[in-house]
């Protein structure tokens, strides 16, 4: 199995509805329209991950309310196992949704529910065959709740998985950002996969090139494969056999970014899996040729997810569709 950790929330994505009922996402002369879309990064993954046809847990409080109800339905469909069935009486987190003159979102959160977590029910509910364990954006956040979460991903390290993280760096979202890197940095020196984006680490260190991040990642200690996403511009991986790069895959129609990131990594994972190069000492050896197929299969299952509004990846029929056209 493969086990994603941590937040779930709703998404409310600010509209302006003009007179003709059109949708915008820019200000504009009109009335506001908040639609809701179930996410977090980690659970879109995770509904990624089971579409692609991977056995998958998610590993995260799911509150009580309405809006627990609504983010389990699109968990069930896609197959995805929920370790913690039990609910919880805190609020469903919020994030507010809008998007920039590129319509990429930008997000600001109220965050309850997720944040909940019980160090022993979660390494209670952990697998005995776990294969990958995913470090959510949100573990590294709050220095009580990333003590939680490093006990997990220790007890999953325990249990032989492959330890990958989608860092999703948000300085407004902490109090003390020179303290969320000290804890995001113990998060990164147990992980064998790492995943940034171009603005996580610019927001990390704006001095330093890509490749210099890529270098400094893979000198952690166990940090194996590094892919930094680059919006438009595609994305880049980094092994210490070779490097690669991979423009975007645009759909016939665009929808929106929101989830692009999430779904690449499931692809990439997949892509890994498949080829039994997903476990420490294999990723080490994967060159330029092997990197560039890996990119390709995530753009693909990004692009896909870009043809949709709000996050709904693709399944494995479609990204085949595409790769054998």
């Amino acid at each position: 199995m493969f086990v994603v950790g941590g937040e779930s929330l709703i998404d409310l994505k600010a509209e302006v509805e003009l007179a003709d009922g059109t949708l915008i996402n820019r200000d504009g002369a009109g009335q506001i329209v908040m639609t809701a879309h179930p996410g977090g990064s980690p659970y879109n993954c995770a509904i990624a991950l089971a579409r692609l046809g991977n056995d998958t847990g998610f590993l995260c409080p799911i509150s009580a309310d309405a809006f627990g109800d609504y983010l389990l339905g699109p968990l069930d469909a896609a197959g995805v196992t929920t370790l913690l069935p039990e609910r919880v009486p805190e609020y469903t987190t919020l994030a507010v949704i809008n998007f920039d003159d590129n319509h990429n979102a930008r997000y600001g959160f109220y965050r309850q529910a997720d944040g909940v977590i019980d160090a022993a029910k979660a390494i209670a509910a952990l697998p005995d065959d776990l294969n990958l364990y995913q470090i959510g954006g949100f573990c590294p956040m709050k220095a009580d709740e990333a003590v939680v979460w490093l006990q997990i991903v220790q007890a999953a390290i325990a249990k032989g998985a492959t330890i990958s993280i989608d860092p999703n760096v948000r300085p407004s979202l902490v109090d003390d950002f020179e303290g969320y890197k000290q804890r995001l940095s113990a998060f990164l020196d147990l992980a064998h996969v790492v995943k940034v984006s171009e603005e996580d680490l610019a927001e990390l260190d704006a001095d330093k090139s890509i490749e210099q991040h890529a270098a400094d990642l893979l000198a952690r200690p166990n940090c194996q494969l590094v892919v930094v996403t680059l919006g438009e511009k595609g994305s880049r991986a980094f092994t210490a056999s070779g490097k690669a790069q991979a423009d975007i895959y645009a759909p016939p129609v665009f929808g929106d970014t929101v989830g692009a990131g999430d779904s690449l990594m499931a692809g990439v994972l997949s892509w890994l899996n498949e080829r039994h190069l997903l476990k420490p000492g294999k990723l080490d050896d994967l060159g330029s040729g092997a990197l560039a197929d890996m990119l390709r299969f995530g753009a693909v299952v990004a692009g896909l997810n870009c043809g949709e509004k709000g996050c709904k990846p693709p399944t494995r029929a479609q990204v085949d569709a595409v790769l054998n056209a």
